[in-house]
């Protein structure tokens, strides 16, 4: 038998098979390269109108003039994030679907909760967007305007002091509070989301909450105070309300965030594209006064520096979930 197979081929049909064959081998690059020809999905995990689907809407926009090709916002929301964080999981890594997601659904989630899809090995991290800030507000007709006058009142039991929980987040965050001030009587009411657990915070059925500042127009208008905010530093918009910090509790330093991320799996090149494209987007003034408006701060960042991100607040709310012994609503 010939060890020479193409040897009793004509010429031109040995030139032709080879040029095919070379054509099928350029088809994935020449695919990539070309990405994207076709609208981008961007999942958004939660119901329309709140911070993060304003920020996915200005992203879009945004992106979609950098990439010349359209970005579509879904709203996919439901069970604390999950199904559209899901959905994104399996989604086909062809940088045509995308996630934006929060530290919430991201990180938080998969904790508490039977999730299909795994923090970071799920994703191709692309991008932070920015950092989201909290801020602990009670009651005008709570007697205490510092985060001190708050705990003396929780401690000397001369009332029973409530809080409302719209999060799991929020919630986990106000279990830790009452660890960390000595008031485990403390009762955590727990509401179907953030607007309803401001609304009861106004209407007096609970004392206390604390709010990824949707609340910034109730505390103008005087219908909350705000006591504390949980950040490392002030926040621009309330420039007069302290840090939980500068009030002496170092453990109540908390916040959120808002990132890009891809299926897994997603080509390093597409990836790669994306996070330049972020980065631009989040340093434009018009992006930055837009965000400063729901208190989101631009962050940018590396697709590395968002995989240690995940890493360490997945690490960080599993242990304040045992420590607590949290347990969430189904």
């Amino acid at each position: 038998m010939s060890t020479q197979p193409f040897q009793h081929l004509p010429r031109r049909a040995l030139l032709l098979g080879l040029t095919a064959l070379a054509a099928s081998w350029a088809l994935p690059a020449q695919a990539q390269g070309e990405w994207p020809n076709r609208p981008i999905r961007l999942i958004v995990p939660f119901s329309p109108g709140g911070a993060t689907d304003i920020v996915a809407r200005i992203v879009s926009q945004k992106l979609g003039e950098a990439l010349k090709q359209s970005v579509v916002v879904e709203n996919r929301g439901g069970a604390n994030g999950m199904i559209g964080t899901e959905a994104v999981a399996r989604a086909a890594p062809d940088g045509y679907t995308l996630l934006l997601n929060t530290a919430g659904a991201q990180t938080l989630s998969p904790v508490l909760y039977k999730a299909n899809y795994e923090p970071l090995k799920s994703f191709a991290p692309v991008s932070l967007i920015a950092n989201i800030g909290f801020v602990m507000v009670v009651n005008p007709k709570v007697p205490a305007t510092s985060v001190k006058e708050f705990v003396d009142l929780a401690r000397s039991g001369k009332r029973h002091m409530s809080f409302a929980g719209g999060s799991s987040m929020v919630s986990l965050i106000g279990e830790q509070f009452k660890i960390n001030i000595g008031a485990p009587d403390m009762v955590n009411v727990q509401y179907k989301g953030t607007g309803p657990q401001m609304q009861a915070v106004v209407g007096g059925e609970v004392d206390m909450t604390i709010d990824p500042f949707n609340s910034l127009e109730m505390i103008r208008a005087g219908k909350l105070r705000a006591l504390g905010v949980l950040s490392e530093k002030r926040s621009p918009s309330l420039p007069d309300v302290p840090t939980m910090k500068e009030q002496g509790f170092d453990n109540m330093v908390f916040n959120s965030w808002a990132a890009l991320l891809a299926p897994a799996g997603t080509p390093p090149a597409i990836v790669q594209r994306l996070h330049t494209e972020i980065a631009k987007i989040v340093a434009q003034p018009e992006v930055r006064e837009q965000f400063a408006k729901i208190d989101y701060e631009p962050m940018g960042g590396t697709p590395e520096q968002l995989a240690t991100l995940i890493t360490n607040d997945t690490a960080r709310w599993r242990k304040i979930v045992k420590d607590t012994k949290f347990m969430a609503e189904p």
